[in-house]
């Protein structure tokens, strides 16, 4: 089950649904393929800033700049990631106290959360990331949806 939570968050978010690994390396290649074409490349680096901002243009087109939740990625002190790892569960849809005052903050802030999460409850982990991915494809981002 590891592998498939690759891009789960504890709390139940999906990475893959992040502006920054969807949306915004697709308009910051946009960005500098547009600026490539009216000569940047070429006269830009008199500018100051500009080497350091084309450096981090192309930076940000590399998709997955987080190395994601699991991996150490996200807020450094997330108390949502710490309890889960502390009470030994690799979803916090999974916990009795679901959904806790932590995940009731967050959800202040991601809409979706608590409903993913009871959706993930409901069919299944196999059948909620497919439906995750449907979201991908559609070019749905969390900051769509979020407050």
């Amino acid at each position: 089950m590891t592998d498939q939570l690759e891009f789960v968050t504890y709390c139940g978010l999906y990475c893959e649904l992040c502006a920054e690994r969807s949306r915004i390396p697709r308009q910051a290649a946009v960005l500098q393929q547009a600026m490539t074409e009216e000569g940047w490349p070429s006269w830009g680096p008199t500018v100051p800033g500009f080497t350091a901002f084309w450096d981090f243009l192309q930076k940000l087109q590399e998709k997955g700049g987080c190395a994601g939740c699991r991996a150490g990625g996200g807020f450094p002190e997330c108390q949502i990631r710490t309890c889960a790892r502390e009470r030994g569960l690799e979803l916090c849809s999974g916990c009795p106290d679901f959904p806790c005052e932590h995940i009731t903050a967050l959800g202040a802030r991601y809409p979706t959360l608590i409903a993913d999460n009871r959706r993930l409850q409901a069919v299944g982990l196999e059948q909620w990331l497919e439906e995750q991915r449907e979201r991908v494809r559609r070019g749905v981002v969390y900051a769509d949806i979020r407050y």
